[in-house]
């Protein structure tokens, strides 16, 4: 029987593209056939936008998605296993699919979409550095 995953992965992406999201995929950028930019890989995981407006896509289907897109204003050909995909998900809300593989070596014959970590309806305050406040502007009024 054919996975389900493919078809819920284009499904989340139609959603995303028609609530004017960007889609974005969480892929395993360690399993075999991913051909990702490597500079950009961290903890072996990598992010990708592949919204319509950020990427040429070329193929989605049951097997692959491949596309086109630029990193560090260089184009390079994206190309990503089925199974190498661990979620796709809407960068504004983080609503999609986490993908749970069943069998732990990326090709579970049917991985189980699990629903990603709640999100507090508060943001949390991160800290940042402030610059201190200047008394008077930098700036001159020419007439």
């Amino acid at each position: 029987m054919t996975s389900t995953k493919p078809y819920l992965m284009r499904a989340i992406f139609e959603w995303t593209e028609d609530n004017g999201f960007t889609a974005q995929v969480l892929v395993d950028a360690e399993a075999d056939g991913v051909e990702v930019p490597k500079a950009h890989v961290v903890d072996g995981q990598i992010v990708l936008n592949i919204s319509s407006s950020a990427v040429k896509l070329h193929i989605m289907d049951n097997e692959c998605i491949s596309f086109s897109a630029r990193f560090s204003g260089i184009e390079q050909d994206i190309f990503l296993p089925i199974a190498s995909i661990l979620a796709i998900f809407a960068r504004e809300n983080s609503q999609g699919i986490f993908f749970d593989d069943m069998d732990g070596d990326g090709n579970g014959t049917d991985p189980e979409p699990t629903s990603p970590a709640r999100i507090p309806s508060e943001p949390t305050k991160l800290k940042t550095k402030t610059k201190p406040k200047r008394d008077k502007s930098h700036l001159k009024i020419i007439k």
